[in-house]
């Protein structure tokens, strides 16, 4: 039906009332106790389920949401279980349409800890500054339930009549969401058939609107290891003769990456981006400024890598980026002996356009930096599993795209933006391919500075409440498309 969705006959000064007040009394307590808990993805913690953090997390979570739940006539909340898999939170709320089904995301796994928090914080120490709440987790992605919740509840105060809701929070997102799939699959039935999903696990380029995520980007990681000894020698007796595997390494990356530039070479790496996206990269970066670079902390006199803001954000968005994100074989500066060391392991990571294969990213990958071995050297590219595709939004519903900008014009007072994110979103993908028919609402609150994954993570608690309120009015708008 190509109609024009409506904001639905609601008071919207008290929407953001109740919302605001539902923060601060119920939403923020738990959340600061949430980011206490330092339950790592699986990836960073592969004793997470004898450690018991993800545990503590999920009862947390349950047992703030279960007087809630009972808001809700015939509501359920079950933590579900699979085995040697982490758990995930499945909560079904009817509606007044419940042939149609709203799907609403999060996660409630964390990053590991990073180095360089300020004093007196970190990634466990939950600290009030002004409008942030500092720690780790509280924006990626530890609100997500809490706003989802406050969303449902402030139109049963109104009384505004909305479709079936599914959340579902997952315990493995910082990790690749591997686990997932084998959730979906299970709870599929259940889940049945959304016609919208809501995410609230992305960026937004500023504090002024709501940002509309269009893509993600997938990612090709792995990790590459350089042996030239079987053990270290003398560096005053063997350089010069033997290879360094530094060396060698930094030279096997440059077959994927031109270091005087930071451009990737590797053909196989690229695509062919949207017109459309070029355009929103465009005005996303006339809306934004010099804040598309300047909420980087760039040290000293250190500049962006290009000049043109609207291909900054192409860049980070469309383009395939490498960075080298662990390394081994070297001891700390302070306990370095002269030593030609035996070998360097480097963990890369490749951002790879929304559209790509990632897998076939790998492959291409491998074969170049395992081919012809400089000095014949051991070379070896382990990818594990393999790459996680991207995510390349589907064009927006006539009734949607008017929902999305009415809802950003009632919450934040300005139109909404559109623009890509660099990061990877795994079940968005998986969902696109089960129910290629679905339409996406992904946003959330990592804004300037928040600093995700990093030291000094932040949740800006006014965009919290913000989007909270824009959440409430696209489920109600969703609700109204058919009544139009």
């Amino acid at each position: 039906m190509n109609c024009r969705a409506r904001l639905p006959p609601m008071n919207p000064d008290q929407l953001k009332t109740f919302i605001g007040s539902f923060w601060d009394d119920q939403i923020l307590p738990s959340l600061t106790e949430y980011i206490r808990i330092p339950n790592k993805s699986p990836s960073f913690d592969p004793k997470w389920e004898e450690n018991g953090y993800m545990e503590q997390a999920v009862t947390l979570m349950t047992d703030w949401a279960r007087p809630h739940v009972a808001a809700f006539a015939g509501a359920t909340m079950e933590v579900v279980r699979l085995p040697g898999r982490t758990p995930l939170i499945f909560i079904e709320i009817p509606g007044d349409d419940n042939d149609d089904t709203v799907l609403l995301y999060g996660h409630l796994d964390k990053q590991p800890e990073m180095k360089g928090w300020a004093e007196g914080m970190g990634p466990w120490i939950p600290v009030r500054k002004d409008d942030k709440l500092y720690g780790r987790g509280g924006a990626d992605d530890g609100y997500a339930i809490y706003a989802c919740f406050a969303a449902l509840l402030a139109l049963k105060e109104q009384g505004i009549p909305r479709t079936r809701c599914v959340i579902m929070i997952e315990g493995c997102e910082e990790s690749g969401s591997y686990d997932l799939p084998f959730y979906v699959d299970h709870l599929l039935d259940r889940i049945g058939d959304p016609s919208l999903v809501v995410c609230l696990d992305s960026g937004c380029g500023d504090w002024d609107r709501m940002w509309l995520t269009t893509s993600l980007r997938g990612i090709a990681a792995g990790t590459l290891k350089v042996r030239v000894l079987n053990e270290g020698v003398h560096s005053g007796d063997a350089s010069g003769i033997v290879p360094s595997s530094f060396r060698i390494t930094r030279a096997l990356l440059t077959r994927l990456e031109d270091e005087a530039t930071g451009e990737m070479k590797l053909p196989e790496l690229f695509v062919q981006i949207p017109p459309q996206r070029i355009a929103q990269a465009s005005e996303a970066a006339r809306v934004l400024g010099e804040e598309v670079y300047r909420k980087f902390p760039f040290a000293g006199t250190t500049k962006p890598m290009v000049e043109d803001l609207g291909q900054m954000v192409l860049n980070r968005t469309w383009r395939p980026q490498l960075a080298t994100v662990g390394m081994a074989g070297y001891p700390e500066p302070v306990d370095a002996g002269n030593v030609l060391l035996p070998y360097t392991e480097a963990k890369i990571s490749v951002r790879t356009p929304p559209t790509l294969d990632a897998k076939e990213a790998v492959k291409a990958m491998k074969k170049a930096l395992e081919s012809d071995p400089p000095y014949g050297a051991t070379v070896e590219f382990d990818a594990g599993e393999g790459g996680q595709s991207g995510w390349h939004a589907p064009p927006l519903a006539p009734w949607l795209e008017t929902a999305v900008n009415d809802a950003s014009q009632e919450a934040f007072g300005q139109p909404v933006a559109y623009m890509g994110e660099g990061g990877t979103i795994p079940f968005m993908g998986m969902l696109g391919d089960k129910f290629p028919k679905t339409q996406f609402v992904i946003t959330g609150v990592l804004g300037p500075h928040s600093n995700a994954h990093g030291p000094n993570e932040f949740l800006h608690i006014p965009t919290g409440k913000k989007v909270t309120v824009a959440t409430a009015l696209m489920i109600a708008a969703h609700f109204e498309r058919k009544e139009s």
